[in-house]
Parts: structure tokens; sequence; C-alpha cells
């Protein structure tokens, strides 16, 4: 029989637990003393609150260590960071690509029955679904993407993300960008109805001592889940050697809508350099934000420690097959889309030695921002140098190559006539700069004016030339308030053949 100090005992103790309103690492036995591995505490402590649905709060002051492990805290519930600080040793792991931790979807993915081909703009599926969901469609009879270059391979499945309701109706936000004669697979993903938050935390990363090849380490957050913010998180790198393995982002946002990283400081890794597909040298790409097959991704008030005209260091976004980016307030060295982009916009920020590289579909806006690159937009070449849609910038500025002496040239790319990259290749149908000044004032000896376009072809192309692989030009170019530090006019191409017929409309 219970003696009454003991009843009241274990009645205060479950009053206390019935009051808790978060959890710590330390409950779980995390030291925090940046010395002992709090893995196993940080993974347990958020497998609790999963299952109480209470948010996690870390230690203010802590240094919480995360050693070589693989085990992963899956997150499912609000996250306070606060001051605490992490240390992730990558230098020997037992999963590179395993993340420290996980923001998961609430609800798991599904096939879609009933769908077998899909057009262009078509505005529903002809099924319901189970209420708003990230819809994935692929036809994997079909190669797009074929990379050209050093790092060329043979093509990925043509795919896409868009948005779609309960009764089967695609968000005019996310409209259809392909033609699936045939559909080889079509998956929902349910969209999380509330928002989930992850804030505050200093995060480094001790770097790895890899070999340097294309073996990316993925040891950061993921997240996986729609409606998410990232709040005041700042990520530090520490301890690159002379080599090293890539990065393909501390936050890894794939197969979600509707996240938000906001007023967060990251850092460009070192750039090394390994040997490509075709056998020969290249740069080796590292990123410590990545996007993919994600719809409605923002990166607002954000800036990297290291500096973005140091061309040292790689650039620090990448993304593949998303709709809607946006940078606003951002000091990054580049954004770039690999596989496609539909829709982006860039304002209010200031982007370094990389610039813009990109190629996709619709609408690329950029506004009130300066672009320090050599090009203000750069068209991958290794992807076709295409874009289905137009360029729109408003009161930006462009100081070519961060004004070393250059010429600067506002549309790069180049024309691969003779491989076939999966789809037909054109430059924007429409361009427009609206309120331009580019500062040319250290230009070069025998100067003759900044280019619109650069060369995009070396050969000799004359009358009767006809393309394997036909490249579609820009129709009409607006230039409306553009001026020039060095008082010099724009001129249209160093191939002035080339660009004969494009229209340019100058205000």
């Amino acid at each position: 029989m219970k003696t009454l100090p003991a009843i009241m005992s274990c009645a205060l103790f479950a009053a206390l637990a019935q009051a808790q309103t978060f959890v710590t690492y330390e409950e779980f036995g995390a030291a925090g003393d940046g010395k002992t591995d709090d893995q196993a505490a940080i993974v347990a402590a958020h497998a609790a609150a999963n299952q109480k649905r209470l948010p996690v709060k870390a230690g203010d002051g802590k240094t919480y260590y995360i050693g070589r492990g693989a085990k992963v805290a899956v997150i499912k519930t609000d996250v306070d960071f606060g001051t605490a600080k992490f240390v992730i040793d990558d230098r020997e792991l037992d999963n590179i690509r395993a993340p420290i931790f996980h923001v998961e979807p609430s609800a798991r993915p599904f096939a879609i029955k009933g769908v077998d081909k899909l057009s262009r703009g078509q505005e529903n599926l002809g099924v319901a679904l189970p209420g708003l969901c990230l819809v994935e469609v692929q036809n994997s009879n079909v190669k797009q993407y074929i990379r050209y270059g050093r790092n060329q391979n043979k093509g990925s499945p043509k795919k896409e993300v868009f948005l779609a309701d309960r009764t089967g109706t695609v968000s005019p936000q996310t409209p259809i960008i392909w033609e699936y004669e045939k559909v080889t697979g079509i998956t929902a993903r349910p969209i999380d109805g509330e928002t989930l938050t992850l804030k505050g935390g200093i995060f480094t990363t001790i770097a790895n001592r890899a070999e340097s090849k294309y073996n990316y380490h993925g040891r950061g957050i993921k997240i996986e889940r729609s409606n998410v913010r990232v709040q005041g998180l700042r990520h530090e790198v520490t301890d690159e050697g002379d080599h090293g393995a890539p990065y393909s982002g501390f936050i890894s946002v794939s197969y979600c809508a509707n996240v938000t990283v906001s007023n967060c400081t990251f850092t460009a890794h070192k750039t090394y350099s390994t040997i490509g597909s075709a056998g020969e040298p290249v740069s080796m790409g590292s990123y410590d934000l990545s996007a993919n097959n994600s719809v409605n991704i923002s990166y607002i008030g954000c800036r990297q420690t290291t500096d973005i005209n140091d061309r040292r260091y790689w650039g620090l976004f990448g993304s593949n097959y998303c709709k809607n980016l946006l940078y606003d307030d951002c000091v990054f060295s580049r954004f770039d889309a690999h596989m496609g982009v539909a829709n982006a916009t860039v304002r209010n920020s200031t982007l370094g030695h990389m610039g813009i590289n990109a190629i996709g579909f619709g609408t690329f806006l950029v506004e009130n921002t300066t672009v320090r690159s050599g090009n203000f937009f750069n068209l991958r070449s290794d992807y076709g140098s295409t874009w289905d849609g137009e360029f729109i910038v408003r009161n930006c500025t462009f100081v070519p190559a961060n004004g070393r002496s250059a010429t600067g040239t506002l549309v790069n790319g180049s024309i691969t006539d003779w491989h076939d990259f999966g789809y037909t290749c054109r430059m924007p149908r429409r361009i427009v700069f609206d309120g331009l000044k580019i500062d040319d004032s250290h230009h070069p000896e025998k100067y003759s004016g900044p280019n619109i376009f650069g060369q995009f072809s070396k050969k000799n192309i004359a009358p009767g030339y006809v393309e394997k692989y036909p490249y579609h030009l820009t129709e009409e170019v607006v230039l409306r308030n553009v001026k020039t530090a060095s008082g010099k006019e724009l001129i249209t191409s160093p191939n002035r053949y080339l660009f004969r017929n494009v229209k340019i409309v100058r205000e």
C-alpha cells in the first residue's frame, strides 16, 4: 500500500507531465558540452516530441556535438534552436547522405490512378484527390536535360511537379509545362495545412576530407514537408582543406511546397577540381542551399559569410525541377537553376561573381537588384541555353565582373545545335530591361561598349545553313532608360550576323 507522500509524488509527477509544454535534448541525456556526442539524445528527443505533439527547445548557451553516426532526427513539430550551437563533424562518417534533421510530412505519398496522359496547360487531372497535393508526373520513356560538356550524361526522365486541389484542378500558378503522351508514373503528396517553424541555432560543419569527386554529402536539414518556415538560422563551415567531397545543401528542400527561409546566414564551400564524366578536369559544385522538385520556395533577407565576389568559393544555391523560386533581400554569390525552373523572381538583392544562371520557362523577373558577374543572365550551355518565356528587368545595376576590366554581357549562352538536349532550345521570346545602370567605367582598351547578347556561336552561320537541332532566337529586346557609365551604346552582339533579325527597341 502506497503512503501518502508516495501518492502525492505520483500525482505531482503526473501533473508536471501533463503540464509539459516542450521537449528538451537534456531530458534524453544530451550533455551540450561540445565534446560528448549528443546525436542519439537529439534523435530521441524529437521522436518523443513527435509522439506527444510538443515543440522542441534547445538549451540556450549549449553546444551539441554531432559525430559520425547515421541516425536521423525526424522533425514533425516546431523547433526553437535558440542560441544553441551545433557542431557537425563530417571528417569520418557512417553514411554521407544521412541528414542530421529530416522535416517529414504527416501523410505518405500515394499513386494516382486513372491518368494516362497529360497536356501542356491542362487545367484538370480528371480525378479527385483527398485535398491539396503536390503532384509529380513522369514519362520514363522520354529523356530530357541530356547534359552536354565535361559533365555530360544521358539525361533524366521527363517529369515535373505542380499543385492540384481536391477536385483535380491544377493551380494556375504551377501549370503543367510539358506534353505527356504517356504517363508512366504520377504521385500525389498531401500538403500539410499548418505551418511548421524552425528558428534560431548556430550550426558549424567541420568539413569532410574525402576525395574530391562527385560523392555528395547531405549532412544538414532535409525538408520534405510543405508549409515550413526556417528563421534566423546560421550555418558556418570550418576546416576546409585542399580537397574534399561536395555538399548537396545544408538546407535541402525537396518534394514540397511553400517553404520560406528568412533572415538566415549561410556559407559557400570551397571550389575543388575533379574529373568529369567526359574524362576532363572540371570545377566541382558544392551547395549550402538546394531546392528540388518543389514549388513556391522563398529565400528572404538571407546572407552568406563568405565574400560573394571571391571566386575561390562555389555558388551558394542550386535547384532542379522547381516552380516559383524567389530571392528577396538576399546577398548571395549566385542564383542557379540546373534542370529547369518555371518562373523565378530576384528582387532587392545583390548577386556576386556567379550571377544568374538558369534555364527554364515562364517569367524571370529581376527588380531593384545589383549583379556583379561577367553576365547579367547566363543561360546554361550544358542544358541548351534555353528559356521558354521572357526576361523582365526593372531598376537594376550591372557591374560587369565586379568592376574589373571587362566588357559585360546582358544575356550570354551557347548554341550547341549538334546535340539533342531532349527538347527544343530557345532564347527568351522577349527581353525587357527597364531602368538599368551599367557600371562599365573600368573597361578595357579599344572598348566599344557592353553587349546585349554574347557570341552564342563561333560558327560562320551563312545563308542556307541548317542546324540539326534548331535554336530559336529572341524576337524582341526592349531597352528603356538603360545607361552606361562609359557613355557607350550597347552593342547587339559580337556575332552581329546571328542576331541581325532580332528587333531592338531603344526608348
